[in-house]
């Protein structure tokens, strides 16, 4: 393991709150700009409007939407060419410092756009894109290096990871999207790049303190001063190999489902989903930051258990959280399943609302699973991918994202023809079943992770 600070924190080294804090305000930025940005893209200040004095492009709405999938797909496949440039020429290090600086750029770039030109907002959102590409996949990785093979503390450390980053996803469409909405969206996106700008500073500051030499070099560059540029994968990393394909494969449908809460879920809670509280009703959007929340209080929970777990020899393998995970998600879309039902079924007269408590409820199952599986997935590639392709294996595991968020947008008009009952159900019955395969598969799969769990 490569040099780095002695110090620890909660019994995990500092470094690892370094990345996380960075990680932070990455997503600060992120989910701030995403909030509000697809209403920035479709508001028309020619046609007046009660937000025509905030700008906008007038853009309508299908083409937004399509910009909009676009962008957030490009955030999920760049990492791939993001992942192999840190594996074989920058290092994770430079490749997290390059790409919070794009971000940063990006973010100033859309806020710069006095005029609402429609080519200065494409550059900056391809610029916000690039950054991600070479922020994401290098992050969690450096994480993976802080541990020594076979660290029992690893999967605690990405729980930790993803419950600090979760906090910055939180607060970002409150904070970023009042200042957006309020004043100016040029603001809500000055605010997302001062959040950014804010992260590099730490990084910057402390990255050389608590990181040591870690992420310094190209993976593929050397390993204990070896060259291993030409050096062919033995048979025990093509076996670790396919089991990280393997559960790509399974948990694309894990996000498919999860990725209905911008979907699906949210038109469903705004048409039939009683919102009113104490006579007030609540904003739709708001209901994005449950999730969020929920990780920042959960996330802690979840770590502390699978060390006490370990402790007691009890800890689940990878394959059988990431089964259960899948299986915890079903279970929620059951309770929007007892949402619909509730309503008397699917020709009930609109104003008959369902209660918020079977949302909540489903948004509770969705962050046990999503806890269960993203973190430790996290932590399954930096174990199993060959450390000199680390990068590179965390971008394929994002792409399962990028093919979840297109099957979430493609479920919209499934809705639409079939019914939220049939759709609800059948992704229940069908993610269900696939986290019942993966536990079957357990034992195949942790025979080919020779001897890591």
């Amino acid at each position: 393991m490569s040099s780095q600070s002695k110090k620890e924190l909660f019994g995990q080294p500092l470094g690892l709150y370094l990345i996380s804090f960075t990680s932070v305000w990455e997503r600060f930025s992120y989910y701030g700009m995403r909030a509000f940005l697809i209403l920035y893209m479709a508001n028309d200040i020619m046609k007046g409007g009660p937000k025509a004095h905030l700008g906008g492009l007038g853009i309508d709405e299908n083409t937004a939407g399509t910009i909009y999938g676009l962008f957030t797909g490009a955030c999920y496949v760049l990492p791939l060419i993001g992942g192999y440039i840190a594996d074989h020429y920058w290092g994770k290090r430079r490749s997290v410092l390059v790409g919070g600086i794009l971000i940063m750029i990006g973010h100033f770039t859309l806020a710069g756009n006095m005029q609402d030109n429609y080519l200065i907002f494409i550059l900056g959102l391809t610029i916000l894109a690039m950054g991600n590409g070479f922020f994401k996949p290098s992050a969690p990785t450096m994480i993976g290096d802080l541990y020594e093979a076979g660290d029992k503390r690893r999967d605690s450390a990405f729980t930790i990871y993803y419950s600090l980053f979760n906090g910055g996803a939180f607060l970002a469409p409150i904070i970023c999207g009042y200042f957006g909405e309020t004043y100016l969206y040029r603001w809500g996106f000055f605010v997302a790049g001062i959040g950014m700008l804010l992260g590099l500073i730490i990084y910057l500051l402390y990255a050389n303190k608590y990181l040591g030499d870690i992420g310094l070099k190209p993976a593929r560059a050397k390993v204990e001063g070896q060259q291993v540029e030409k050096t062919p994968l033995t048979k025990v990393e093509r076996d670790r190999i396919a089991v990280i394909v393997v559960m790509v494969f399974f948990v694309t449908f894990f996000w498919a489902g999860f990725e209905q809460a911008g979907s699906t879920l949210t038109l469903y809670t705004d048409k039939y989903i009683n919102l009113d509280v104490m006579g007030w009703t609540m904003p739709t959007s708001w209901m994005q930051a449950v999730n969020p929340l929920l990780i920042v209080f959960l996330g802690p929970v979840f770590a502390y258990l699978w060390m006490k777990l370990e402790k007691n020899g009890k800890n689940p393998s990878t394959p059988v959280k990431m089964g259960l995970g899948m299986i915890a998600l079903a279970v929620g879309f059951l309770f929007m399943v007892g949402a619909v039902l509730e309503r008397g079924g699917e020709n009930t007269d609109v104003n008959v609302k369902a209660s918020i408590l079977w949302l909540l409820a489903t948004y509770l199952l969705h962050t046990i699973g999503e806890l269960m599986l993203s973190p430790i997935g996290l932590s399954m590639v930096s174990k199993l991918a060959p450390l000199r392709m680390a990068s590179l294996f965390m971008g394929v595991w994002f792409l399962s994202s990028f093919v979840a968020n297109l099957l979430s947008g493609i479920s919209v008009q499934f809705v639409n023809k079939f019914g939220a009952l049939t759709i609800f159900a059948g992704i229940a019955v069908f993610v269900g079943l696939l986290g019942v395969i993966v536990l079957f598969l357990s034992r195949w799969l942790i025979g080919k992770m020779h001897g890591i769990k």
